[in-house]
């Protein structure tokens, strides 16, 4: 269980095979978009870059250098 704090970024460090939270909060902002992804629903990053997207399709065109 992911201990978070309501209305909060969280703060995390991107792995190859998951993140690690450095600082509690319930939720990233998409480099993209601005638009904050729950913890849970997090499942696209980059290693490199360290940053978080909203979805496979703002992933791939951040990483393509198309946003």
């Amino acid at each position: 269980m992911l201990m978070t704090s309501p209305d909060r970024a969280a703060k995390l460090s991107y792995g190859p095979n998951g993140f690690r939270i450095l600082a509690t909060g319930n939720h990233v902002a998409c480099a993209v978009t601005g638009e904050p992804i729950p913890l849970e629903a997090l499942r696209y990053w980059s290693v490199e870059r360290q940053e978080p997207y909203a979805s496979a399709e703002i992933a791939t065109k951040r990483l393509l250098g198309e946003a």
